[in-house]
């Protein structure tokens, strides 16, 4: 028989850190006041029966644990082709994003498919879910709604519906009568999840449970519910625009670098199969100051427009605004198109975004920021039909990027024309190294940004002495 042997101990309420001794201030998330005492019991192990006979891996069947699809093609898409019967699958996400939209959805689907579906709210009511379900169309016979804040109410629901999928929304607001600490507390939290995985497990229930995220966008609640859980998704999105990302950050099933899209309307959601046309405004003619992008979400390439627009500044310190691109890469950018490219920006205002609320963050847009700065400079509009993709280094060079067939068989496919790349020295072939063409597109390869710049004739010097005749004037 297991021995116990009581000894004081102290844990913070805050993030669950213990300590053999009484601090005034957490030493794991630095709270003060947060650490009080605590019985730790310690347990010494003895051998106890087995629930299973271990045996050679090869004969265990997987038939058991095929992959289910949810009903939802870009849910899919993330979890490598469906849910797992028996998973766990934490999904978190800022307030207001969608994520109790996205589940009623994923519920609804699945009851479609004659699948019996518990959905446990903890944050409405059974009304308020009822009237959310009437407006998107979630209204299913094998769906059941059941509002509870208590984990052995949940329990007994599951032991009642028996259902194939269950969804808790979400495991801050259930709490375990009997355990200190109130709901959403790393204790509560921890024996919460710990006994949903556990019921999952045992009863082959695929559990989805929603998480929260603090300011900083972590998942709220000690560390180890990640580890519990065998996936994590985060669903982002910003609040001015429709679209939704869910991004998987840990997946025991499938790939970790992939994306689906979303868009989130007064109706519901959707799933968005192309995604590109939120991100890029077909103009009827050519624009100064715009270029088109191609980056990569996980394994999907996407393309981007991304504008900018350059003003004589009245002011010592001109602006620099951005929205949707990182301002230390555009800062970067404005330094190395002032040094290797002649494009003087000292005296004006740099103004840069991107079209319908895309994040770009990836060092491939580099590129593209530069034409677009560049056409806003001189005024005069690059070629129509060019996308631009590549990074650019502090000596003006352009550096390869990572999944470049991809990219450019999108852009084939949306139907640019002709698209500017970095310069790969190590294709061998026939073909020139300067041009080639993909599916109907010219592709031209270039060192650095002043050769891009020269070959999209945005940098003649004409136009340059007219702008820095400007510029002093």
């Amino acid at each position: 028989m297991p021995k116990t042997a009581s000894r004081p101990a102290y844990r913070c309420t805050e993030c669950g850190w213990e300590t053999a001794k009484w601090v005034g201030r957490c030493g794991e998330c630095q709270a003060w006041g947060s650490v009080a005492e605590t019985a730790a019991p310690t347990v010494r192990a003895a051998a106890s029966p087995v629930t299973a006979k271990a045996v050679p891996i090869g004969e265990i069947s997987v038939e058991e644990s095929a992959f289910r699809t949810s009903g939802v093609a870009e849910l899919d898409r993330v979890l490598g082709g469906g849910f797992v019967p028996g998973a766990a699958i934490l999904l978190a996400g800022e307030p207001g994003v969608g994520k109790s939209t996205l589940l009623l959805e994923v519920a609804a689907q699945t009851a479609r498919g004659r699948h019996r579906v518990l959905y446990v709210t903890g944050e409405e009511s059974a009304s308020q879910v009822r009237l959310r379900a009437d407006r998107t169309g979630a209204v299913e016979d094998e769906l059941y709604l059941a509002a509870e804040t208590d984990l052995g109410a949940v329990l007994t629901h599951i032991e009642d519906v028996r259902p194939t999928l269950l969804v808790v929304d979400s495991v801050q607001t259930i709490g375990a009568s009997g355990l200190e600490g109130v709901p959403g507390g790393v204790t509560q939290v921890k024996e919460v999840a710990a006994a949903l995985v556990r019921v999952a497990k045992t009863r082959n229930i695929t559990t989805v449970i929603v998480g929260h995220v603090t300011k900083d966008g972590a998942i709220a609640g000690p560390r180890v519910l990640e580890h519990l859980v065998d996936v994590v998704l985060h669903f982002e999105g910003d609040r001015n625009s429709r679209f939704r990302m869910v991004r998987a950050m840990k997946n025991r099933f499938g790939p970790v670098d992939e994306v689906g899209c979303f868009d989130l309307g007064a109706d519901g959601i959707s799933a968005v199969a192309d995604p590109t046309g939120l991100f890029v405004e077909h103009q009827s003619g050519q624009v100064p100051g715009t270029c088109v992008a191609v980056t990569m979400e996980g394994r999907r390439p996407l393309l981007a427009e991304v504008q900018a627009l350059v003003t004589p500044s009245p002011l010592e310190r001109p602006r620099r605004t951005t929205s949707g691109l990182d301002s230390s890469r555009v800062a970067l950018v404005l330094a190395v198109l002032q040094q290797h490219a002649r494009i003087r920006l000292h005296s004006y205002d740099v103004f840069a975004s991107t079209v319908g609320g895309a994040r770009l963050h990836e060092p491939a847009s580099d590129l593209a920021l530069a034409v677009a700065i560049g056409s806003a400079t001189l005024g005069v509009a690059p070629p129509s039909g060019v996308v631009a993709m590549g990074e650019l280094g502090l000596a003006g060079e352009l550096r390869r990027v990572r999944d470049l067939p991809q990219r450019l068989a999108e852009a084939a496919r949306l139907g640019f024309r002709v698209a500017v790349v970095p310069s790969d020295r190590t294709r061998q072939g026939p073909r020139s190294p300067e041009s080639w063409t993909v599916d109907g597109m010219r592709v031209l390869d270039v060192p650095d940004v002043a050769s891009a710049l020269r070959l999209l004739q945005l940098t003649s010097e004409p136009r340059l002495r007219a702008a820095e005749e400007g510029s002093a004037g």
